[in-house]
């Protein structure tokens, strides 16, 4: 059982590492011209970004159906290895349960065979077994080491990874992925905010759950469809999804503040130099640092108390059209000062984009 645990756990894993989520072909348009004003154009790419696909830094690439980046298999989970990367969360577990039973049976018949009880204290002699004096496989006081941490380590990979896949086959059986939960979050929060009322439907979800189980998980192995074209529920189309982004964007631009750079900072994870609370406080994210000199513009759009995360203002001539994003020390920055009221937009000109 523990081979067959193994072999599928290996099976799933490098399936999910190797075949890839799938990537929007590079200089992707849709087949009708006038739907590109419903998406967004990656500028590395020079594509299209399809309905639920996302750029990905790490990947340097557009993923169809992006989930997340995955560490573990140093790829991105997406469309086409979403099965095989959940089918992995759920036999890792299994497997580590069944190996924490052996573990922990070994241990309890060992020690029982090595215990003695005194009148006023009980003694446990690891050197041999009283019933067993010839055992099979010996376990000394290493062996019951080596097993006591292997046991933590199954059972904490076991809640870990459990963990994980249930989150995973939360947005499954939603037809959506942790992107679009976020999107999906967002748009309400937007609608709350503005107060424009509007209601916001997710198109990918069918209404049932076997449904969308199906469309991830196949007899074939292969998910259904293209990762570029989806099926939509009644009163949805295939760009409702990227129009609710572009409205996210706007209002994005609205609410980012410009801030000016007064220290230089080198983009390095925990700076030493610009405080202990900013040392000690550096986000725990693998979004990354941008690098800033003295007199660089930055537009900001969150924070925390002592961080700041935004885009450097480029010459869109100079740089080719590279984004520089990631979180800065507030330290290190000022906001801006508007030579004129017309420059900052007003709560009016807020509340009705």
């Amino acid at each position: 059982m523990l081979l067959n645990w193994t072999v599928m756990i290996l099976y799933n894993y490098f399936s999910a590492m190797f075949v890839g989520p799938g990537y929007v072909p590079l200089g992707w348009t849709p087949e009708k011209s006038q739907d590109c004003m419903y998406l967004q154009y990656c500028k590395v790419c020079q594509s299209y970004k399809a309905p639920r696909s996302h750029h990905c830094r790490k990947c340097n690439r557009c993923v169809m159906k992006m989930d997340h980046h995955c560490p573990w298999i140093n790829n991105c989970c997406g469309y086409q290895n979403h099965a095989s990367f959940t089918l992995f969360l759920l036999l890792a577990p299994l497997g580590c349960i069944h190996a924490s039973f052996i573990f922990v049976m070994t241990m309890y018949t060992q020690l029982y065979n090595r215990i003695s009880f005194g009148w006023s204290s009980v003694k446990i002699d690891m050197s041999a077994a009283k019933r067993d004096p010839r055992p099979i496989i010996p376990f000394g006081l290493s062996a019951f080491a080596a097993s006591l941490f292997a046991l933590g380590l199954a059972l904490g990979t076991t809640i870990a990874v459990g963990m994980l896949f249930i989150i995973q086959m939360k947005v499954i059986l939603t037809n959506k992925t942790s992107i679009e939960s976020w999107i999906e979050e967002k748009a309400k929060d937007r609608i709350q905010y503005y107060q424009t009322g509007e209601t916001f439907i997710f198109p990918y979800d069918t209404g049932s759950k076997w449904k969308n189980f199906k469309q991830v998980f196949t007899w074939s192995g292969i998910p259904e469809g293209d990762g570029l074209d989806w099926p939509v529920r009644d009163g949805c189309h295939q760009y409702t999804l990227t129009i609710e982004q572009l409205k996210q964007k706007a209002d994005k631009r609205v609410r980012s503040v410009r801030y000016r750079a007064i220290e230089d900072y080198s983009g390095v994870c925990c700076p030493v130099t610009k405080g202990v609370k900013t040392f000690f406080t550096t986000p725990c994210t693998e979004e990354p640092r941008i690098a800033l000199s003295k007199g660089d513009l930055i537009l900001a759009t969150r924070g925390l108390k002592h961080w700041m995360y935004g885009e450097k203002i480029l010459d869109s001539a100079a740089d080719g059209g590279i984004r520089e994003r990631g979180w800065f020390p507030r330290k290190c920055v000022e906001k801006c000062q508007y030579d004129s009221e017309t420059d900052q937009p007003v709560d009016g000109e807020k509340k009705n984009r």
